[in-house]
């Protein structure tokens, strides 16, 4: 009996990351279609902050989230903090807007782990 709890134990936490590792490789290739910014660029860019709740891991969770923004048009740069639960972006305002963003962000892994339960402009 105590082996099988055991057992179970070992496969819920195999699953639990084997779905983080899943999504890094769809961000994977979004990844590689991101252009170039210039500093320039960054520099014209407004920058936004969002409160992330659902993360569950920092390599699988918060990275997925970061690399979908950046590869988003108009995103110059965009750092998702694990422990603080928050991601910070610049962007063009011509081209994204907090709400796209936000969508974005919920959109994540199918739009059921994450939700963002605060943003402002900075």
């Amino acid at each position: 009996m105590k082996n099988l709890k055991n057992i179970g134990l070992v496969l819920l936490m195999t699953l639990s990351l084997a779905s983080c590792k899943q999504e890094n490789k769809e961000v994977a290739v979004e990844e590689t279609k991101k252009e170039a910014v210039s500093e320039a660029d960054l520099a014209k860019m407004q920058t936004a902050s969002f409160t992330i709740d659902g993360m569950t891991c920092a390599m699988g969770c918060a990275k997925t989230i970061e690399n979908k923004l950046a590869g988003q048009e108009g995103v110059g740069q965009a750092v998702v903090d694990f422990e603080t639960k928050i991601a910070t972006v610049k962007f063009d305002a011509e081209k994204q807007s907090l709400e796209s963003l936000t969508k974005t962000i919920e959109g994540v892994a199918g739009g059921d782990s994450y939700k963002v339960t605060e943003s402002k402009k900075m």
